[in-house]
């Protein structure tokens, strides 16, 4: 397996710094400090200098005693303030349905800030302004480097990895006009994401193929919407190449491709996003 990159706390300790580090499945977790003297000191700083497979290198022939065990640690958001998260709206066919939407004609997309941010374990606040937030889990793909009027063909090639998702929507403020979507999506905690970035091709050898891989949105266990990346309206290459072609996007930029089901959540709830090959990401619900 290939190296995973993100960013932890360490469990039992009072000190609440995150620190990135990569994570090698068949070995653990080495902090990137253990690397050498030179190494970046955010995940965020290692994307956008194209530093992260300099890093994995190193990692591959680091001693066995640089590691820790994974369930000595705590995983948080890898990064907290990504320059760009681009979302996509009504992409999985049956959730346009489950809205009474039909699928555009081209990607809806939209934008969300960094405010948004929060990790694994950490709380979604509902805003007092809405009474019916939904949580949707998504396959987020974090860009790796410039990426500019590029071809679907060789969209993928420009991803780094891809990593769970739960992307939270104020469904009744959208549902009162289309205009507010921006609003229904910029609440605070809005965007969880982690624990792991995963190279997008470990995931999709896992699954078999890239449309067979499969995302789930889970709330207290109970309640499932699951779907395949192949009943996406637009392929994650194509709408990697039709954004790169409005902006550019730089090393760390996140493409969020929609979800296969969004389900109402309220406060005492655990909202989770399932992939096979990518692990859990789960959230508790709170009252904002």
């Amino acid at each position: 397996m290939s190296a995973h990159f993100a960013t932890i706390t360490e469990s039992g300790t009072e000190s609440d710094t995150e620190q990135p580090v990569l994570v090698l499945p068949e070995r653990g977790v080495i902090p990137f400090a253990a690397l050498g003297d030179d190494v970046p000191a955010t995940l965020l700083e290692a994307i956008r200098s194209e530093r992260t497979g300099e890093l994995a290198d190193r990692a591959a022939t680091a001693p066995d005693t640089a590691f820790r065990p994974v369930d000595g640690v705590t995983f948080t958001a890898p990064y907290r303030h990504p320059r760009m998260i681009w979302g996509i709206g009504l992409n999985y066919v049956d959730h346009a349905a489950d809205l009474s939407e039909s699928v555009p004609e081209e990607p809806a997309s939209f934008i969300k800030l960094d405010h948004t941010v929060i990790g694994p374990g950490e709380p979604i606040p509902v805003p007092q302004q809405s009474e019916r937030t939904t949580s949707e889990a998504e396959m987020g793909l974090v860009i790796g480097r410039h990426c500019r009027n590029v071809e679907p063909e060789e969209a993928l090639d420009y991803v780094l990895g891809a990593v769970n998702v739960l992307d939270q929507t104020a469904e009744d403020i959208l549902a009162r006009n289309p205009r507010f979507l921006t609003r229904s999506k910029n609440f605070p905690g809005f965007f969880s994401f982690g624990p792991q970035i995963v190279p997008l091709e470990e995931v999709v050898a896992h699954a078999g193929s890239l449309e067979d891989i499969e995302v789930s949105t889970v709330v207290n266990d109970e309640q499932t919407r699951t779907n395949t990346v192949s009943r996406m309206r637009y392929s994650p290459a194509y709408l990697i190449s039709f954004h790169s072609k409005v902006m550019p996007l730089q090393p760390g930029d996140i493409l969020s491709p929609g979800t296969p089901g969004a389900i109402h959540v309220r406060p005492g709830d655990i909202a989770e996003c399932r992939i096979p090959g990518l692990g859990v990401l789960r959230n508790p619900v709170v009252a904002g």
